[in-house]
């Protein structure tokens, strides 16, 4: 974690991966950035499945909660490329296996054939969350996967999912992970 953090803070210098405080971090940017992705672990089971992380940007929730569970299978997908250089960086530094950096519009990507249906595991944070981003999940998604939004997301329209649940990730935070839920 902390060779990501220094990682991540010497490329936030040149290109804005993430709008948090980052020299010296704040408690919110260390809340958001390593905290809120290890509590969502706990909901994730560390065995080969596919996952996908869209709009990955500056690698969390992905890179920790992937250090975390190191058996699933990364695709993190970000449409910038600049961004994307820093994923591959970030993955190649850390030593981390099973991960694959796509520079897509994840609307994109999860229209293509070989990407329907294969994810067990898709996660979403600082990506506006509407019915286009509802649609590419659940396209993703294998019968029976998840989508995890962070964050929260009043007025979600999540008719397309077999179930949602709340999950508060910090004690007294308003902010949590909305796990929804495809049908097996």
């Amino acid at each position: 974690m902390e060779a990501y953090f220094r990682l991540l803070s010497r490329w936030n210098d040149k290109i804005n991966l993430t709008a948090l405080a980052l020299d010296p971090i704040s408690d919110a940017g260390l809340d958001r950035l390593f905290v809120e992705p290890l509590a969502a672990a706990q909901h994730v089971a560390d065995s080969p499945a596919n996952w996908f992380d869209l709009g990955s940007g500056g690698g969390s929730p992905a890179l920790p909660l992937k250090i975390a569970r190191p058996r699933l299978n990364l695709t993190m997908v970000e449409s910038r490329e600049r961004k994307a250089a820093f994923l591959r960086e970030a993955a190649r530094e850390l030593g981390l296996s099973d991960i694959i950096v796509v520079t897509h519009r994840f609307e994109a990507l999860a229209a293509q054939p070989g990407f329907a249906q294969v994810a067990s595991l898709v996660t979403v944070r600082a990506v506006k969350v509407d019915g286009t981003l509802l649609k590419a999940g659940r396209q993703l998604l294998a019968p029976g996967g998840k989508l995890f939004l962070f964050g929260d997301h009043p007025g979600l329209d999540t008719d397309d999912f077999r179930s949602v649940h709340a999950v508060e990730l910090l004690p007294e935070e308003p902010r949590g992970l909305i796990i929804l839920a495809v049908s097996s």
